[in-house]
């Protein structure tokens, strides 16, 4: 990349010629290319005018908003950090991010402010602004006396552009730093390999505090200069209302779920569309063939985390393969993925083992955490993503990428490795099971054993030992499980994925 390396002129350079064009919608008001110019120039010259030193670190805990977005930008285009929160954090938890982050600003909803103030006057933050849901909070008021023609910071490839905290599920949470270079090199990939287009309209209900919501879809639409309608959470009316005047969807596998939950969903109702897109959770095979059936579009599976944004994808053009449920696809162009056994030797397609992966939009290494990164590189620069897959598998080529599980959530019982995946996807084909968990819990022969948390269908009662003898029919005998519970629902994070940890402390005197 000559010039300057800033993630934001970069996304610029995708921007219409037509700058009064339209480039968000929400239900109440639309924003130009113009705007979006303009309201981040203004935000980023109050960045400036308060003197942050370069690198500084902007925390950020807000519902979404435009604004919101523009505060994205505006960190980007002032050479600073930014360090976005889930809404769904309480004071403890941002208590422990602002200490270990120590930024020198925070920007909070008008409702936490007297709880965020104690905590950042505490981690020594010394500006602290509100922006609420709507656009006001301090933050408008003071970035509206600022001039809005702000020169964008030459920033290099390497600098630092975010930091996003894991959700630490393994210990505390992790902050990965991601670089102008890690994100645009992945924005400029999946431009092409998703051929997004000037023409587009993305349907963006996904949150905007992680990879999913902020980077992949947000920088997909900016960079192809394609419009976004912009709604704060998934609404099923909402969303039936907008699909007719979109072209692309991306979402996890939840809102899939939600809208097939809905007879108005319909194939009339996404001619318009030529891509839906699903991640932050595995989808169930039963959610890709039902979508399929209702709709004749096939949605596209992926693959990324927070410490390297999107790694793997099943094509979007039929002509590099066909899209496989229960796949995550084909290495992106410039990553690559290797699976390996415990002592770091290569596999062969068909047998399991740990992911890892190269390329440059793989992040440095965790916030001030440099032996923990050391952990997680190997000696030859590969990233130890922490989970658990094979190339091939069922029904896929050699080349696709099958996710089986998080290593960490690998079951090893009587010596043997038992894989959760495994064992989900037969329970989930039974007849009357919505979707089931996995885990291991203490045991005092085997170490740890089996145990199944099964969520029914509305309606349907189920029986414990009708399953675990069908499992036996299937399953060599050390996989399967040892009891079978059944639950309402499983526990999930706000993007969708079943909290095994908390399973596993619910189940773990059984």
């Amino acid at each position: 990349m000559e010039g300057n390396a800033n993630l934001y002129a970069f996304l610029a350079s995708g921007f219409p010629q037509d700058r009064s064009a339209v480039a968000i919608e929400t239900p109440e008001q639309t924003y130009s290319w113009n705007d979006i110019e303009t309201m981040s120039g203004r935000l980023a010259s109050l960045l400036q005018a308060l003197s942050l030193p370069p690198g500084a670190r902007v925390a950020v805990q807000v519902e979404k908003s435009p604004t919101a977005l523009m505060l994205y930008l505006a960190t980007l285009r002032a050479g600073l950090v930014y360090l976005p929160l889930n809404t769904a954090y309480r004071s403890a938890e941002v208590e422990y991010f602002l200490t270990d982050a120590e930024p020198a600003m925070v920007v909070c909803d008008s409702k936490n402010l007297e709880w965020m103030e104690g905590i950042a006057k505490k981690a020594g933050t010394p500006h602290v602004y509100t922006l609420d849901q709507d656009g006001n909070g301090s933050l408008a008021v003071a970035a509206a006396s600022q001039g809005d023609d702000f020169q964008t910071v030459q920033s290099k490839p390497d600098d630092l552009a975010a930091i996003l905290y894991t959700s630490g599920t393994t210990g505390r949470s992790k902050g990965a730093m991601l670089s102008h270079r890690n994100l645009s090199s992945n924005a400029q990939v999946l431009k092409t390999f998703w051929g997004w287009r000037s023409d587009d309209v993305l349907l963006h209900m996904l949150p905007i505090f992680h990879v999913h919501g902020l980077f992949v879809a947000s920088h997909g639409a900016l960079l192809a200069g394609a419009k976004m309608i912009w709604l704060p959470r998934l609404n099923v009316d909402q969303a039936l209302h907008y699909l007719p005047q979109s072209t692309v969807m991306m979402g996890v596998p939840t809102y899939y779920v939600r809208l097939l939950a809905d007879d108005r969903f319909t194939r009339d109702v996404c001619s318009n569309m030529r891509l839906f897109i699903s991640g932050s959770a595995p989808l169930l095979t039963e959610t890709f063939q039902a979508f399929q059936t209702r709709t004749g579009m096939t949605i596209l599976e992926r693959y990324g985390m927070s410490e390297t944004v999107m790694l793997t994808s099943n094509p979007y053009d039929a002509s590099l393969g066909e899209r496989i449920g229960g796949t995550v696809g084909l290495p992106l162009p410039g990553v690559s993925v290797r699976v390996v056994d415990e002592q770091e030797n290569s596999l062969p397609a068909g047998e399991i083992g740990n992911v890892q992966v190269q390329g440059p939009n793989v992040f440095s290494g965790y916030w001030r955490m440099p032996e923990k990164t050391r952990e997680e590189f190997t000696a030859d620069g590969w990233f130890r993503t922490g989970d658990v897959g094979q190339f091939g598998g069922a029904n896929a080529p050699d080349s696709y990428l099958t996710i089986v599980g998080r290593s960490k959530d690998l079951i090893i019982s009587g010596g043997y490795n038992v894989y959760p995946k495994e064992i989900e996807l037969v329970i989930d084909a039974l007849p009357g099971v919505d979707e089931s968990a996995v885990i291991g819990v203490p045991h005092p022969d085997f170490g740890e054993a089996v145990v199944a948390v099964v969520v029914p269908k509305p309606g349907q009662t189920l029986d414990a030992d009708r399953i675990l003898a069908s499992l036996k029919d299937s399953l060599a005998n050390f996989k399967v499980p040892k009891r079978v519970h059944f639950a309402d629902a499983l526990v999930r994070n706000t993007m969708g994925k079943v909290q095994k940890n908390a399973l596993r402390e619910q189940y773990k005197d059984l």
